[in-house]
C-alpha cells in the first residue's frame, strides 16, 4: 500500500473510532493543528455528517455498533488492519478501500455537485425511504465522511474531500473454503446501454483508449432465472426504490449484479422466507458467511435462481448525479448542441429522470426469464 492509501485509509479509520456515541471528537484539535492543516496532502480530519441519522439507520438494520467498530479495527484481538486499497474501480474516479473483513466498503465522492446532492437533497429522503424499505435495492450507505478543512492536497486533487461507507455485497468472495470446491463469483456493473456514450460511439471507439472504454457499464448476456413470485417482487422493488430516485432528480445510477455457483454455497440453519416488506432478523453482517441462502432470501443477501444452480445478488449503486445541478445542466446543453451537428441523442448523465427511469427498468426485467 502506498504512502497515500495508507494516510487517507487511517484518516477514515481516526474519524470512525475516534468520536463519542454523539459524533463528536473525543479530543479537539489545537489552534496550531487547525493551522496545520492546511498544508497537509494526505491527511484529513473527518466529520461524520448526521451521526445520529446514520447511527439510527444502523439500528434498523440490526448493526451493533461494537462490530461496526470492529470492521474498522477498532479490535485488535481480532488483528484486524486498516482499510485495504482497491483502486479506481469507476469512471468517476472514486477511489475504493474494503475494510479487513470485507463487510464495508469505503468509497470517495471527489466531485462536488456529487456530494453536495446527497448532502443537501437526497439524505434524507434515502434515509426515510430505507426505514420504510427493509428490503430496498438500494445500497446499504452507514456513514458519509466530510473534510473539517480545506488543505493542499484537496486542492490539488491528491486527497478526496468526501466518503461513504457502504455495504458490500460481495462479502464472503475473498473467504476460503474450508477443504470444500471453489465458488465462482461473477459481477456486472449494469446501465441501460442505448444511450449515447461519446468514448464507445464517436468515430468506433477509436478515440478512447481502452482503458478508459474498460470503466463504462458492463454487458450481461445471459439471463437471470427466476419464479414468477421472485420476478414480481423483484419488479415491486426496482419500481419503488427507482420512484424515490426519479423523484430527487437522479440519474446515471446503476445495477450491481453478482452472480455465485449456488452448489458450493456453505449450508446455514435455515430460516422462514421473508414476505414481501418483512424486516429479516439476520444480523448484518451475517454471523456465518457469506451471506446465500437459506438465510433469508433477499437481493442483499442472495436469491437463488428458480433452477437451483446459481445465487444472485443485486444492488442499486451511484445515485449521486442529479439533473439539476450545475454541472449536469451544462453538460446537458453540451450534448443538446452537438445532437444539433450529429444526432445521437442523450447521454445517461443528461437524459430526464423519468425517462432515465423507465430504460433502467427494461433493462432490468429484460435481462430476468421467469422459469417455474
Amino acid at each position: 500500500m502506498s504512502r497515500r492509501e495508507t494516510l487517507i485509509a487511517r484518516s477514515i479509520v481516526h474519524a470512525i473510532i475516534s468520536i463519542d456515541e454523539d459524533g463528536k471528537p473525543l479530543r479537539k484539535p489545537s489552534l496550531l493543528t487547525r493551522a496545520l492543516r492546511l498544508f497537509y496532502i494526505y491527511w484529513l480530519t473527518f466529520r461524520i455528517i448526521r451521526h445520529d441519522l446514520f447511527k439510527a439507520l444502523r439500528g434498523v438494520w440490526m448493526i451493533k455498533e461494537d462490530d461496526y467498530r470492529a470492521s474498522f479495527g477498532v479490535d485488535k484481538k481480532k488483528g484486524k488492519g486498516v482499510l485495504i486499497p482497491m483502486g479506481s474501480m469507476g469512471y468517476s474516479g472514486s477511489t475504493f478501500f474494503r475494510t479487513g473483513d470485507s463487510a464495508y466498503l469505503v468509497k470517495s465522492i471527489p466531485r462536488h455537485f456529487e456530494h453536495d446532492f446527497f448532502k443537501n437533497d437526497l439524505l434524507i429522503p434515502y434515509a426515510d425511504h430505507m426505514r420504510e424499505n427493509p428490503s430496498s435495492l438500494l445500497v446499504r450507505i452507514t456513514n458519509f465522511l466530510e473534510s473539517t478543512h480545506q488543505s493542499i492536497g484537496i486542492l490539488l486533487g491528491l486527497a478526496p474531500s468526501h466518503h461513504i461507507i457502504m455495504e458490500n455485497i460481495l462479502y464472503g468472495q475473498d473467504l476460503e473454503t474450508q477443504g470444500g470446491p471453489e465458488r465462482k463469483w461473477e459481477s456486472w456493473d449494469l446501465k441501460p446501454t442505448s444511450y449515447f456514450y461519446p468514448e464507445r460511439d464517436l468515430a468506433g471507439g477509436v478515440l478512447a483508449s481502452e482503458a478508459t472504454k474498460s470503466k463504462l457499464a458492463d454487458e450481461f448476456d445471459d439471463k437471470i432465472r427466476l419464479t414468477e413470485a421472485q420476478a414480481a417482487e423483484f419488479k415491486r422493488q426496482l419500481e419503488t426504490d427507482t420512484l424515490l430516485l426519479s423523484n430527487c432528480n437522479a440519474v446515471d445510477y446503476s445495477l450491481f449484479l453478482v452472480r455465485i455457483s449456488a452448489a458450493d454455497a456453505p449450508a446455514a440453519e435455515s430460516q422462514p422466507p421473508l414476505e414481501s416488506g418483512q424486516a429479516s432478523t439476520e444480523p448484518i453482517p451475517p454471523a456465518q458467511p457469506p451471506f446465500a441462502p437459506p438465510i433469508p432470501p433477499s437481493w442483499r443477501t442472495g436469491v437463488k435462481s428458480s433452477d437451483g444452480k446459481e445465487v444472485y445478488r443485486a444492488a442499486i449503486l451511484d445515485f449521486f448525479w442529479a439533473k439539476h445541478t450545475v454541472h449536469a445542466r451544462a453538460m446537458t446543453g453540451l450534448i443538446k448542441g452537438y445532437n444539433l451537428i450529429d444526432n445521437r441523442g442523450p447521454m445517461s448523465i443528461t437524459a430526464d429522470s423519468k425517462e432515465y427511469r423507465g430504460r433502467f427498468l427494461k433493462m432490468c426485467m429484460d435481462y430476468v426469464e421467469i422459469q417455474e
